[in-house]
Protein backbone atom coordinates (compact mmCIF):
# COMPACT_ATOMS: atom_id res chain seq x y z
CA UNK A 1 0.00 0.00 0.00
CA UNK A 2 1.39 3.48 -0.79
CA UNK A 3 0.56 5.84 2.27
CA UNK A 4 2.70 8.88 2.93
CA UNK A 5 4.47 10.14 6.05
CA UNK A 6 4.06 13.78 7.04
CA UNK A 7 7.15 15.11 9.04
CA UNK A 8 7.12 18.26 11.30
CA UNK A 9 9.53 20.72 10.67
CA UNK A 10 11.52 19.71 13.47
CA UNK A 11 12.77 16.74 12.20
CA UNK A 12 12.55 17.41 8.36
CA UNK A 13 16.75 18.18 8.64
CA UNK A 14 17.11 14.36 9.05
CA UNK A 15 15.36 13.70 5.73
CA UNK A 16 16.85 16.16 3.27
CA UNK A 17 14.39 18.72 4.31
CA UNK A 18 11.30 16.65 2.96
CA UNK A 19 8.21 17.60 4.73
CA UNK A 20 6.79 14.36 3.80
CA UNK A 21 8.06 10.99 2.75
CA UNK A 22 6.09 8.41 0.42
CA UNK A 23 6.14 4.77 1.67
CA UNK A 24 4.99 1.56 0.57
CA UNK A 25 3.56 -0.58 3.75
CA UNK A 26 0.62 -2.54 4.88
CA UNK A 27 0.44 -1.64 8.26
CA UNK A 28 2.13 0.90 10.42
CA UNK A 29 4.82 -1.23 11.87
CA UNK A 30 5.93 -1.83 8.55
CA UNK A 31 5.77 2.18 7.76
CA UNK A 32 7.96 2.47 10.76
CA UNK A 33 10.63 0.42 10.08
CA UNK A 34 10.93 1.34 6.28
CA UNK A 35 11.47 4.92 7.74
CA UNK A 36 13.80 3.61 9.80
CA UNK A 37 15.92 1.91 7.06
CA UNK A 38 15.57 4.86 4.60
CA UNK A 39 16.99 7.09 7.11
CA UNK A 40 18.73 6.17 9.92
CA UNK A 41 19.08 9.81 11.24
CA UNK A 42 15.38 10.28 11.61
CA UNK A 43 15.58 7.01 13.24
CA UNK A 44 17.24 7.88 16.47
CA UNK A 45 15.33 10.79 17.07
CA UNK A 46 11.89 8.50 16.77
CA UNK A 47 13.55 5.07 18.02
CA UNK A 48 14.73 4.03 21.36
CA UNK A 49 18.09 1.69 21.58
CA UNK A 50 15.30 -0.85 21.47
CA UNK A 51 13.92 0.13 18.71
CA UNK A 52 10.77 1.22 19.95
CA UNK A 53 9.16 4.04 19.14
CA UNK A 54 10.33 6.58 21.90
CA UNK A 55 7.29 7.91 24.66
CA UNK A 56 7.60 11.88 23.10
CA UNK A 57 6.42 10.62 20.28
CA UNK A 58 3.07 10.19 18.62
CA UNK A 59 1.53 8.54 15.52
CA UNK A 60 -1.60 9.83 13.83
CA UNK A 61 -3.25 7.55 11.08
CA UNK A 62 -4.91 10.32 9.07
CA UNK A 63 -6.82 12.29 12.05
CA UNK A 64 -6.84 9.05 14.77
CA UNK A 65 -4.49 8.29 17.17
CA UNK A 66 -2.87 4.85 16.27
CA UNK A 67 -2.88 3.90 20.33
CA UNK A 68 -6.51 4.12 19.76
CA UNK A 69 -6.70 1.88 17.12
CA UNK A 70 -4.26 -1.12 16.83
CA UNK A 71 -1.12 -0.01 17.77
CA UNK A 72 1.85 -0.64 15.36
CA UNK A 73 -0.82 -3.26 13.80
CA UNK A 74 -2.94 -0.77 12.32
CA UNK A 75 -3.62 -1.36 8.77
CA UNK A 76 -2.76 0.55 6.06
CA UNK A 77 -4.64 1.61 2.70
CA UNK A 78 -3.86 3.68 -0.05
CA UNK A 79 -3.52 7.18 0.58
CA UNK A 80 -3.28 6.84 3.92
CA UNK A 81 -1.26 9.67 5.55
CA UNK A 82 0.66 8.43 8.86
CA UNK A 83 1.50 12.11 10.61
CA UNK A 84 4.76 11.97 13.23
CA UNK A 85 3.88 14.35 16.20
CA UNK A 86 6.58 14.93 18.70
CA UNK A 87 7.15 16.98 21.42
CA UNK A 88 7.84 20.69 20.55
CA UNK A 89 9.56 23.12 23.01
CA UNK A 90 9.54 26.97 22.39
CA UNK A 91 7.37 29.60 21.44
CA UNK A 92 4.80 31.81 24.17
CA UNK A 93 2.15 29.68 26.31
CA UNK A 94 1.14 26.01 25.37
CA UNK A 95 3.21 25.35 22.56
CA UNK A 96 2.34 22.05 21.46
CA UNK A 97 -1.13 20.24 20.30
CA UNK A 98 -2.99 18.08 22.69
CA UNK A 99 -4.44 14.56 20.85
CA UNK A 100 -7.32 15.83 20.71
CA UNK A 101 -6.39 18.94 18.96
CA UNK A 102 -4.30 16.97 16.69
CA UNK A 103 -7.48 14.91 16.33
CA UNK A 104 -9.67 18.62 15.79
CA UNK A 105 -7.24 19.43 13.00
CA UNK A 106 -5.88 16.86 11.08
CA UNK A 107 -6.72 17.72 7.83
CA UNK A 108 -4.42 20.79 8.37
CA UNK A 109 -2.01 18.66 9.65
CA UNK A 110 -1.81 17.00 6.23
CA UNK A 111 -0.88 19.83 4.44
CA UNK A 112 2.57 20.48 3.79
CA UNK A 113 1.81 24.14 3.57
CA UNK A 114 0.13 24.01 7.18
CA UNK A 115 1.61 20.95 9.25
CA UNK A 116 2.14 21.01 13.26
CA UNK A 117 4.63 23.78 12.83
CA UNK A 118 1.53 25.58 10.65
CA UNK A 119 -0.96 24.79 13.31
CA UNK A 120 0.99 26.08 15.96
CA UNK A 121 1.20 29.73 14.63
CA UNK A 122 -3.04 29.22 14.18
CA UNK A 123 -3.12 28.12 17.87
CA UNK A 124 -0.37 31.10 18.70
CA UNK A 125 -2.15 34.05 16.72
CA UNK A 126 -4.44 37.10 17.83
CA UNK A 127 -6.87 38.09 15.37
CA UNK A 128 -9.34 41.43 16.16
CA UNK A 129 -12.32 41.67 13.87
CA UNK A 130 -14.41 44.59 13.98
CA UNK A 131 -17.85 44.25 13.39
CA UNK A 132 -19.66 41.00 13.95
CA UNK A 133 -22.12 41.56 11.03
CA UNK A 134 -22.43 39.92 7.58
CA UNK A 135 -18.64 39.90 7.25
CA UNK A 136 -17.86 39.45 10.62
CA UNK A 137 -19.31 36.16 11.28
CA UNK A 138 -18.18 34.44 8.69
CA UNK A 139 -14.62 35.47 9.55
CA UNK A 140 -15.57 34.61 13.17
CA UNK A 141 -16.91 31.15 12.78
CA UNK A 142 -13.34 29.80 9.81
CA UNK A 143 -10.95 31.41 12.58
CA UNK A 144 -12.39 29.55 15.31
CA UNK A 145 -12.91 26.38 13.34
CA UNK A 146 -8.81 26.78 11.71
CA UNK A 147 -7.73 26.79 15.44
CA UNK A 148 -6.88 30.38 15.78
CA UNK A 149 -5.65 31.37 19.64
CA UNK A 150 -7.27 34.18 20.07
CA UNK A 151 -10.04 36.01 18.46
CA UNK A 152 -11.32 39.56 19.61
CA UNK A 153 -14.64 40.82 18.67
CA UNK A 154 -15.50 44.64 18.47
CA UNK A 155 -19.42 45.66 18.20
CA UNK A 156 -21.86 47.08 19.99
CA UNK A 157 -25.13 46.39 18.22
CA UNK A 158 -27.82 43.59 19.49
CA UNK A 159 -28.94 41.03 16.82
CA UNK A 160 -32.28 42.29 15.14
CA UNK A 161 -34.62 39.82 12.89
CA UNK A 162 -33.21 41.69 10.11
CA UNK A 163 -29.35 40.13 10.98
CA UNK A 164 -30.70 36.60 10.51
CA UNK A 165 -30.62 36.82 6.38
CA UNK A 166 -26.80 37.25 6.24
CA UNK A 167 -25.03 37.37 9.97
CA UNK A 168 -24.80 33.44 10.29
CA UNK A 169 -23.34 33.52 13.86
CA UNK A 170 -26.80 34.11 14.79
CA UNK A 171 -30.16 32.11 15.38
CA UNK A 172 -33.75 33.60 15.94
CA UNK A 173 -33.75 32.94 19.30
CA UNK A 174 -30.32 35.58 20.02
CA UNK A 175 -32.92 38.28 18.53
CA UNK A 176 -32.77 40.75 21.10
CA UNK A 177 -29.48 39.95 22.82
CA UNK A 178 -25.99 41.68 22.31
CA UNK A 179 -24.46 40.21 19.41
CA UNK A 180 -21.15 39.87 21.65
CA UNK A 181 -22.66 37.72 24.02
CA UNK A 182 -24.38 35.36 21.40
CA UNK A 183 -20.59 35.56 19.23
CA UNK A 184 -18.73 34.26 22.17
CA UNK A 185 -21.28 31.45 22.98
CA UNK A 186 -21.43 30.60 19.11
CA UNK A 187 -17.79 30.23 19.15
CA UNK A 188 -17.59 28.78 22.27
CA UNK A 189 -19.59 25.59 20.97
CA UNK A 190 -17.65 25.41 17.96
CA UNK A 191 -14.47 25.63 19.49
CA UNK A 192 -13.92 25.58 23.34
CA UNK A 193 -9.89 25.87 22.75
CA UNK A 194 -10.07 29.36 20.97
CA UNK A 195 -9.91 32.34 23.42
CA UNK A 196 -12.43 34.98 22.38
CA UNK A 197 -11.81 38.15 23.72
CA UNK A 198 -14.86 40.83 23.79
CA UNK A 199 -14.50 44.76 23.08
CA UNK A 200 -18.11 46.39 23.74
CA UNK A 201 -18.72 49.76 22.27
CA UNK A 202 -17.67 51.95 19.78
CA UNK A 203 -14.62 51.93 17.85
CA UNK A 204 -13.52 55.68 18.08
CA UNK A 205 -9.91 57.75 17.70
CA UNK A 206 -9.86 57.77 21.49
CA UNK A 207 -9.66 53.87 21.97
CA UNK A 208 -9.21 52.14 18.73
CA UNK A 209 -5.03 51.71 19.03
CA UNK A 210 -5.48 50.30 22.71
CA UNK A 211 -7.85 48.09 21.44
CA UNK A 212 -5.78 47.06 18.59
CA UNK A 213 -2.67 46.60 19.98
CA UNK A 214 -1.49 43.29 20.93
CA UNK A 215 -3.30 41.68 18.00
CA UNK A 216 -1.62 40.26 14.80
CA UNK A 217 -4.02 41.18 12.22
CA UNK A 218 -7.26 42.78 12.30
CA UNK A 219 -10.36 41.69 9.47
CA UNK A 220 -12.43 45.05 9.08
CA UNK A 221 -15.89 43.58 8.50
CA UNK A 222 -17.34 47.56 8.77
CA UNK A 223 -19.96 48.69 7.27
CA UNK A 224 -19.63 52.24 7.35
CA UNK A 225 -16.95 55.11 6.08
CA UNK A 226 -15.82 56.85 9.27
CA UNK A 227 -15.03 53.54 10.94
CA UNK A 228 -13.25 51.91 8.09
CA UNK A 229 -10.72 55.18 8.01
CA UNK A 230 -10.37 54.63 11.13
CA UNK A 231 -9.42 50.73 11.00
CA UNK A 232 -7.13 51.68 8.52
CA UNK A 233 -5.24 54.29 10.35
CA UNK A 234 -5.16 52.72 13.67
CA UNK A 235 -3.19 49.49 11.51
CA UNK A 236 -0.77 51.74 9.70
CA UNK A 237 0.49 53.17 12.56
CA UNK A 238 0.57 49.85 14.89
CA UNK A 239 1.89 48.49 11.95
CA UNK A 240 -0.29 45.22 11.45
CA UNK A 241 -2.24 44.25 8.21
CA UNK A 242 -6.08 45.54 8.23
CA UNK A 243 -7.81 42.38 6.13
CA UNK A 244 -10.24 44.54 3.90
CA UNK A 245 -13.76 43.43 2.66
CA UNK A 246 -17.03 45.14 1.62
CA UNK A 247 -20.15 44.39 0.31
CA UNK A 248 -23.28 46.04 -1.94
CA UNK A 249 -25.82 44.31 -3.34
CA UNK A 250 -24.52 41.73 -5.27
CA UNK A 251 -20.62 42.90 -5.18
CA UNK A 252 -17.88 42.74 -2.92
CA UNK A 253 -14.20 43.20 -2.73
CA UNK A 254 -11.50 42.00 -0.66
CA UNK A 255 -7.77 43.08 -0.43
CA UNK A 256 -4.81 43.56 2.19
CA UNK A 257 -3.46 46.71 3.50
CA UNK A 258 -0.46 46.64 4.99
CA UNK A 259 1.54 49.72 5.00
CA UNK A 260 4.77 48.39 5.60
CA UNK A 261 4.50 45.97 2.98
CA UNK A 262 2.16 47.58 0.24
CA UNK A 263 -0.75 50.42 0.24
CA UNK A 264 -3.17 51.17 2.39
CA UNK A 265 -7.14 52.05 1.92
CA UNK A 266 -6.18 56.17 1.94
CA UNK A 267 -3.91 54.71 -1.14
CA UNK A 268 -6.93 53.33 -2.90
CA UNK A 269 -9.38 56.14 -1.87
CA UNK A 270 -7.98 59.54 -0.50
CA UNK A 271 -11.12 60.40 0.85
CA UNK A 272 -14.51 59.01 1.44
CA UNK A 273 -17.49 60.23 -1.25
CA UNK A 274 -20.16 62.98 -0.09
CA UNK A 275 -22.36 61.39 2.46
CA UNK A 276 -25.79 59.76 0.86
CA UNK A 277 -24.26 59.16 -2.27
CA UNK A 278 -23.28 55.27 -1.39
CA UNK A 279 -26.32 53.71 -0.02
CA UNK A 280 -25.45 51.35 2.79
CA UNK A 281 -26.61 47.96 2.76
CA UNK A 282 -29.56 48.74 5.05
CA UNK A 283 -30.35 51.29 2.56
CA UNK A 284 -29.69 49.29 -0.93
CA UNK A 285 -29.83 46.04 0.39
CA UNK A 286 -27.51 43.35 -0.32
CA UNK A 287 -28.03 39.29 -1.30
CA UNK A 288 -27.29 37.47 2.09
CA UNK A 289 -25.22 34.72 0.12
CA UNK A 290 -22.58 37.52 -0.51
CA UNK A 291 -21.47 38.61 2.66
CA UNK A 292 -20.47 34.71 3.06
CA UNK A 293 -18.53 34.49 0.20
CA UNK A 294 -16.00 37.79 0.75
CA UNK A 295 -16.20 37.05 4.33
CA UNK A 296 -14.75 33.56 3.85
CA UNK A 297 -12.38 35.66 1.47
CA UNK A 298 -11.04 37.84 4.05
CA UNK A 299 -11.00 34.53 6.69
CA UNK A 300 -8.88 33.04 3.82
CA UNK A 301 -6.19 36.01 3.89
CA UNK A 302 -6.19 36.11 7.49
CA UNK A 303 -4.96 32.33 7.73
CA UNK A 304 -2.29 32.90 4.21
CA UNK A 305 -1.01 35.90 6.79
CA UNK A 306 -0.88 33.67 9.91
CA UNK A 307 0.88 31.23 7.75
CA UNK A 308 3.43 32.99 5.92
CA UNK A 309 1.78 31.13 3.06
CA UNK A 310 0.83 31.34 -0.56
CA UNK A 311 0.20 35.58 -1.67
CA UNK A 312 -1.49 37.63 0.17
CA UNK A 313 -4.08 40.20 -1.76
CA UNK A 314 -1.19 42.86 -0.73
CA UNK A 315 -0.95 45.36 -3.41
CA UNK A 316 -4.33 43.65 -5.22
CA UNK A 317 -7.95 44.63 -4.82
CA UNK A 318 -10.27 41.23 -5.55
CA UNK A 319 -13.58 42.50 -7.06
CA UNK A 320 -16.54 40.00 -7.04
CA UNK A 321 -19.54 40.32 -9.17
CA UNK A 322 -21.91 37.26 -8.08
CA UNK A 323 -24.79 38.16 -10.81
CA UNK A 324 -21.84 37.66 -13.00
CA UNK A 325 -19.99 34.74 -10.96
CA UNK A 326 -17.02 36.58 -12.18
CA UNK A 327 -13.90 37.61 -10.02
CA UNK A 328 -11.74 40.37 -10.94
CA UNK A 329 -7.87 41.17 -9.40
CA UNK A 330 -6.83 44.46 -9.78
CA UNK A 331 -3.40 45.99 -8.80
CA UNK A 332 -2.94 48.65 -6.73
CA UNK A 333 0.17 51.13 -5.97
CA UNK A 334 1.26 52.51 -2.61
CA UNK A 335 0.65 56.46 -2.95
CA UNK A 336 3.83 58.09 -2.48
CA UNK A 337 1.82 61.31 -1.31
CA UNK A 338 -0.43 59.37 0.96
CA UNK A 339 -0.63 61.03 3.94
CA UNK A 340 -0.64 58.23 6.39
CA UNK A 341 2.03 55.88 4.18
CA UNK A 342 3.53 57.77 1.83
CA UNK A 343 6.72 59.17 1.29
CA UNK A 344 6.41 62.12 3.41
CA UNK A 345 3.54 61.08 5.76
CA UNK A 346 1.76 63.91 7.70
CA UNK A 347 -1.01 61.79 9.54
CA UNK A 348 0.73 60.71 12.73
CA UNK A 349 -2.29 60.03 15.04
CA UNK A 350 -5.98 59.22 14.75
CA UNK A 351 -8.60 61.85 14.14
CA UNK A 352 -12.30 62.75 14.67
CA UNK A 353 -13.56 60.35 11.51
CA UNK A 354 -16.93 61.23 11.05
CA UNK A 355 -16.13 65.25 10.66
CA UNK A 356 -13.40 63.24 7.58
CA UNK A 357 -16.34 61.39 6.55
CA UNK A 358 -18.65 64.48 6.57
CA UNK A 359 -16.96 66.58 4.06
CA UNK A 360 -16.04 70.07 3.90
CA UNK A 361 -18.92 72.07 5.48
CA UNK A 362 -19.12 75.47 6.92
CA UNK A 363 -19.45 76.11 10.59
CA UNK A 364 -22.96 77.67 9.92
CA UNK A 365 -24.13 74.71 7.88
CA UNK A 366 -22.25 72.05 10.52
CA UNK A 367 -24.52 73.97 13.53
CA UNK A 368 -27.63 74.52 11.28
CA UNK A 369 -30.53 72.57 13.26
CA UNK A 370 -33.03 70.17 11.24
CA UNK A 371 -36.36 70.83 11.04
CA UNK A 372 -38.43 67.63 11.87
CA UNK A 373 -41.99 66.89 12.48
CA UNK A 374 -43.32 63.54 14.29
CA UNK A 375 -45.22 60.70 12.60
CA UNK A 376 -48.07 61.74 14.91
CA UNK A 377 -48.09 65.46 13.12
CA UNK A 378 -47.63 63.94 9.56
CA UNK A 379 -50.70 61.79 10.04
CA UNK A 380 -52.77 64.75 11.22
CA UNK A 381 -51.34 66.46 8.15
CA UNK A 382 -52.16 63.63 6.30
CA UNK A 383 -55.59 63.11 7.33
CA UNK A 384 -56.48 67.06 7.76
CA UNK A 385 -55.91 66.85 3.33
CA UNK A 386 -53.08 70.04 4.30
CA UNK A 387 -51.58 71.06 1.36
CA UNK A 388 -48.58 69.00 1.78
CA UNK A 389 -46.03 66.98 -0.37
CA UNK A 390 -44.92 64.00 0.97
CA UNK A 391 -41.24 62.76 -0.28
CA UNK A 392 -39.54 59.27 0.18
CA UNK A 393 -36.13 59.38 -0.36
CA UNK A 394 -35.39 55.54 -0.06
CA UNK A 395 -34.73 53.30 -2.38
CA UNK A 396 -37.19 51.34 -4.97
CA UNK A 397 -36.89 48.21 -3.72
CA UNK A 398 -37.61 49.85 0.20
CA UNK A 399 -40.12 51.75 -1.47
CA UNK A 400 -42.08 48.29 -2.84
CA UNK A 401 -41.94 46.52 0.43
CA UNK A 402 -43.15 48.73 2.28
CA UNK A 403 -44.68 52.69 1.95
CA UNK A 404 -46.95 55.38 3.62
CA UNK A 405 -49.54 56.07 1.49
CA UNK A 406 -49.34 59.52 -0.68
CA UNK A 407 -45.17 59.41 -1.13
CA UNK A 408 -43.55 59.95 -3.79
CA UNK A 409 -40.52 57.98 -4.51
CA UNK A 410 -37.11 60.06 -5.24
CA UNK A 411 -34.43 58.16 -3.84
CA UNK A 412 -31.74 60.26 -2.05
CA UNK A 413 -29.07 59.53 -5.23
CA UNK A 414 -31.88 61.14 -7.53
CA UNK A 415 -32.82 63.95 -5.62
CA UNK A 416 -30.95 66.88 -6.67
CA UNK A 417 -31.45 65.75 -10.47
CA UNK A 418 -35.36 65.98 -9.94
CA UNK A 419 -35.81 68.94 -7.78
CA UNK A 420 -37.08 70.42 -10.76
CA UNK A 421 -40.42 68.01 -10.26
CA UNK A 422 -41.23 69.77 -6.98
CA UNK A 423 -42.41 73.20 -6.09
CA UNK A 424 -39.50 75.05 -4.13
CA UNK A 425 -42.18 76.93 -1.87
CA UNK A 426 -44.87 74.08 -1.32
CA UNK A 427 -45.20 72.83 2.20
CA UNK A 428 -42.99 69.47 1.75
CA UNK A 429 -42.21 66.49 4.59
CA UNK A 430 -39.04 64.04 3.57
CA UNK A 431 -39.30 60.39 5.31
CA UNK A 432 -36.26 57.69 5.02
CA UNK A 433 -36.19 54.70 6.78
CA UNK A 434 -34.83 56.13 10.38
CA UNK A 435 -34.26 59.61 9.80
CA UNK A 436 -30.78 59.49 8.37
CA UNK A 437 -31.25 60.16 4.48
CA UNK A 438 -33.96 62.34 5.05
CA UNK A 439 -32.45 64.74 7.05
CA UNK A 440 -29.15 64.70 4.13
CA UNK A 441 -32.36 65.47 2.00
CA UNK A 442 -33.41 68.44 3.96
CA UNK A 443 -30.44 70.03 4.11
CA UNK A 444 -29.84 70.12 -0.09
CA UNK A 445 -33.47 71.28 -0.55
CA UNK A 446 -32.84 74.16 2.17
CA UNK A 447 -29.54 75.05 0.27
CA UNK A 448 -31.76 74.76 -3.13
CA UNK A 449 -34.24 77.54 -1.98
CA UNK A 450 -36.78 75.29 -0.86
CA UNK A 451 -38.10 76.80 2.22
CA UNK A 452 -41.37 74.70 3.61
CA UNK A 453 -39.39 71.44 3.82
CA UNK A 454 -39.01 69.47 7.07
CA UNK A 455 -37.62 66.04 7.70
CA UNK A 456 -39.91 63.07 9.45
CA UNK A 457 -38.09 62.00 12.54
CA UNK A 458 -37.66 58.12 12.92
CA UNK A 459 -38.89 57.82 9.66
CA UNK A 460 -40.83 54.83 8.07
CA UNK A 461 -39.66 52.48 10.93
CA UNK A 462 -41.20 54.82 13.71
CA UNK A 463 -44.37 55.07 10.97
CA UNK A 464 -44.48 51.43 11.45
CA UNK A 465 -44.39 51.46 15.42
CA UNK A 466 -46.59 54.08 16.38
CA UNK A 467 -48.60 54.52 13.40
CA UNK A 468 -49.45 51.84 11.43
CA UNK A 469 -48.36 47.75 12.85
CA UNK A 470 -49.36 46.45 9.51
CA UNK A 471 -46.67 48.07 7.73
CA UNK A 472 -43.81 45.54 7.22
CA UNK A 473 -41.00 48.18 7.76
CA UNK A 474 -37.24 46.76 7.75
Amino acid sequence: MSVQVRLPAALRRFAQGQPSLSLEAGTVAEALASLKERHEGLAKHLFDEKGALRNFVNLYLNDEDVRSLQGAATPLKDGDVLIVVPAIAGGSGDARLSPEEVKRYGRHLILPEVGMEGQLKLKRAQALIVGAGGLGSPVALYLAAAGVGRIGLADFDVVDATNLQRQVLYSTSDVGRPKLQAAKERLASLNPGVEVSLHEGKLSAGNALAVLKGYDLVIDGTDNFPTRYLVNDACALLGIPNVYGSIFRFEGQVSVFWAKRGPCYRCLYPEPPPPGLVPSCAEGGVLGVLPGIIGTLQAMEAVKLILGAGEPLIGKLLLFDALAAEFRALSLRKDPKCPLCGSAPTLRSLIDYEAFCAGPRTEAKMNAPIPEITVEELKAKLESKERLVLIDVREQGEYDLCRIPGAKLIPLGQLEGRLKELDPSAPTAVHCRSGGRSARAVKVMREKGFTSVVSVAGGILAWAERIDPSVPAV
